[in-house]
């Protein structure tokens, strides 16, 4: 059997003529997610709502030498999912990397929760990813290309202690299973489908619980919330030439801020 070769250390994290969507990159983690891969010489499609916040992403990653392409849509749109990828694939090139990180909180008890709501947190953290990773794969496949495709999950998918998120975990431990199940579906075409799950950051989303229910650090072991930064290096070992065989795979980033709950 011949023995592949591999440079020493098998480190890099090199995209140049890499596509990259990035959903929800209008703040937070997809910002961080957006600006960290056009560093690494990906050109980033970056998805969100807010057509200003995202053409001020945009202006920032040229700004530093990258290419950047705003597209403002609504991911719980079927059509809208199709179209992202058309006008990435169209204005960019063919896209091999997605990182689905569009989500939001259901923010209320579940007995209180209106319907309106459930299906939006569904839409958004659930299905919208599903759409957009099919339509990702069934282009790689046609064309025989490979690809990564990055969901981005949460520490409540495996720890839950309240605070008005049943929906939000529950929908995330579907990202966690959607992981798993994905890549055995695509892993002979070269598509590798994994996910972060986070646990506390410094995001919008956190303040907004801050600001509802107080700052929950002080029960973590180290008495602190992450830095988006720290996210970095594990987003690049994953749609990287590094992780090519990892898939299927669930990486935790949360500081072990669950462990004394365990």
């Amino acid at each position: 059997m011949e023995k592949s070769t591999y440079p020493i250390p098998n480190s890099s994290t090199d995209l140049t003529g890499q596509v990259a969507v990035v959903t929800g990159a209008g703040s937070g983690l997809g910002q961080r997610f957006a600006t960290v891969l056009a560093a690494a010489g990906a050109s980033v499609a970056v998805v969100g709502r807010r057509e200003a916040r995202l053409a001020e992403v945009a202006s920032e990653i040229v700004s530093r030498g990258g290419r950047c392409l705003p597209v403002a849509a609504d991911i719980t749109q079927e059509d809208a999912c199709v179209s992202v990828i058309d006008q990435a694939s169209q204005q960019l090139g063919p896209v091999s990397i997605l990182v689905n990180n569009a989500g939001i909180p259901d923010a209320r008890r579940p007995h209180r929760i209106p319907i309106d709501i459930v299906d939006a947190v569904i839409n958004t953290n659930f299905r919208a990813p599903f759409l957009l990773s099919t339509e990702v794969a069934k282009r790689l496949i046609a064309d025989e290309l490979p690809g990564r495709i990055v969901n981005i999950s949460s520490s409540t998918s495996f720890y839950y202690t309240g605070g008005a998120a049943a929906l939000y975990s529950s929908t995330k431990a579907a990202i966690n299973r959607l992981t798993e199940v994905l890549a055995v579906e695509w892993v002979k075409y070269g598509i590798n489908v994994n996910a972060i799950a986070p646990g506390a950051f410094e995001t919008d989303m956190m303040q907004g619980m801050i600001d509802r229910v107080g700052d929950p650090s002080s029960s973590f072991p180290r008495k602190r919330l992450g830095n988006p930064a720290q996210l970095d290096s594990t987003l690049l070992y994953l749609v990287s030439p590094a992780s090519d065989m990892v898939t299927g795979t669930v990486i935790k980033v949360d500081d072990a801020q669950h462990a004394l709950g365990v």
